[in-house]
């Protein structure tokens, strides 16, 4: 497993977005490997995400995966300083995530204040 999670959730935001790279889209469909992406769970929803809370969760979803898979992990394991660093990174990017959602719904909220402030200026 390498980097699953972040090649995922690229996918999904690549259809929240509209994003139609299809170089982009091989490039994190082999970062996954056909197995991940044929498995139900939360890395195959999250390729398929189509809105910020399907995002949000589906991503939350594949870190509680990733948290099991390092607490399998004995100690002397090669792999254990790598899966740390990729579930810190995943935080942050769980973080940066939820703030971006909050951004656009707070960029919606503010678009109708807007409006009714032109009206106020500019009655019909």
């Amino acid at each position: 497993m390498a980097c699953h999670e972040i090649a995922a959730l690229r996918l999904g935001m690549m259809n929240v977005l509209g994003i139609k790279d299809e170089s982009v889209i091989q490039h994190e469909k082999n970062e996954i490997g056909p197995e991940a992406l044929s498995s139900p769970g939360p890395i195959q929803s999250l390729t398929n995400a189509n809105n910020f809370e399907d995002l949000i969760r589906f991503f939350e979803a594949s870190l509680v995966e990733l948290e099991q898979t390092i607490s399998k992990l004995a100690s002397e394991d090669p792999k254990t300083g790598y899966y740390t660093s990729l579930l810190i990174l995943t935080k942050k990017v769980e973080l940066d995530l939820k703030n971006s959602a909050k951004s656009f719904q707070t960029l919606y909220l503010d678009l109708e204040e807007m409006h009714d402030f032109v009206h106020e200026i500019y009655p019909s």
